[in-house]
Order: C-alpha cells, then structure tokens, then sequence
C-alpha cells in the first residue's frame, strides 16, 4: 500500500490542523491568505477537503477510505461511523500508548506487536472489544517503547483503551466513543462525497 509522503506543510496549508499527519505549523503567510478568501468556494471542494482531511490524518489511501465508509453504511444504527472504524484499527490503537502513528506503523509492520498472542504485521488490522495488544519480547525493542511511553504520558488515555506500561499489554475496552476523537470532521460531507462511488 501506498501512503502520501510528499511535503505535509503544503497539506497543513490547505486543509488546516491534521494531528495525525504533522506536528508542524506552517508560518502565517498574509498574502496567499488574502487571495484564497476572494476566491468562491464550491460545495465540491468543501466535500473534497473533508475528504482529505480524514485521508491524510489517518495515512489511508483511496480505496481503504471507500471501503470504511462502505462498511459504515451497512452497519446498523448511528453507532459505528467510518472515523470510528478508522480509530480501531491497530495502528492507531497502539499509537495511543506508544505516541506517533507512524512510528506505530513501523513496528506493526516489522511484526512487533501481537494481537490475542498472534503475530500481527498488517496495520489495518480491526481491532475488537477484548482484544489484548502485546509487545514482542525484546529488550532493544521495549527500551524504546518505554522512552516513547514517558514522553506521551501526559495524553490522557481514552476510554476505550487501557494501557499497563510495565507489562506493555493494552486492551481494548469498547468501541471508541466520538468525544475522544480529536479530529474535527463533518462525516456527512465525506458519505456524500463518495455517495455515487459507494
């Protein structure tokens, strides 16, 4: 799978704060802010931004966000949303104790963690209420997990996870609630974006 690795300032630009895609602020530029606001905005556009905001913060390419908002139109009630489906994936649930998504991606990928003591390598991975998520056992590979674990401490953990630092195991309580997803996002824009695609 492909994942965007272009400049991610030009992005922050565009569509403003992303906390998943970058920590980084761009410098305030007058002159391009006074051009873009004489320019009309097209309810396609307003779609589109949506839609990349929630591409770009969750490092998802086109075809993995269609099918999330697939899955989430067969799902029954308002309960499951595609930024839920997105927040459980095992990536993004292990980023909350360890501190970065990609970092996260990285030791998925490389088979660190294990899910119900089964190696997992794929960071799409939908993680269940239940689940246990466990760290290899390395030395190496736990030193730096705990340094990272020191440094994002002070993020309060959301409900649906616990975390317990001295035996690197987190368990998933429940299904996210959307009060602790930090991404601003009108949901019904991006279902209407990809309303004929779906």
């Amino acid at each position: 799978m492909s994942r965007y690795r272009g400049p991610r300032l030009k992005i922050i630009r565009r569509l403003k704060t992303l906390p998943g895609l970058t920590s980084k602020r761009p410098k305030n530029r007058k002159d391009s802010m006074n051009r873009s606001s004489s320019r009309k905005i097209s309810q396609y556009r307003i779609r589109l931004e949506e839609k990349q905001k929630l591409r770009f913060h969750y490092g998802l390419t086109e075809r993995q966000l269609l099918k999330y908002v697939r899955i989430a139109r067969r799902a029954k009630g308002s309960r499951v949303r595609s930024i839920a489906i997105t927040e459980m994936r095992l990536d993004k649930s292990f980023s909350i104790g360890y501190g970065s998504t990609s970092g996260a991606r990285q030791l998925v990928n490389h088979g660190h963690i294990r899910v119900n003591d089964h190696m997992v390598d794929i960071p799409s991975y939908p993680c269940k209420p239940q689940d246990v998520i466990t760290i290899r056992d390395q030395q190496r590979l736990r030193a730096i997990i705990k340094k990272n674990i020191d440094l994002f401490q002070r993020d309060k953990l959301p409900n649906h996870l616990t975390f317990h630092s001295l035996q690197y195991k987190g368990f998933i309580n429940q299904i996210i609630d959307s009060k602790w997803i930090n991404l601003k996002i009108n949901e019904l824009l991006v279902v209407e974006y990809y309303s004929r695609q779906a």
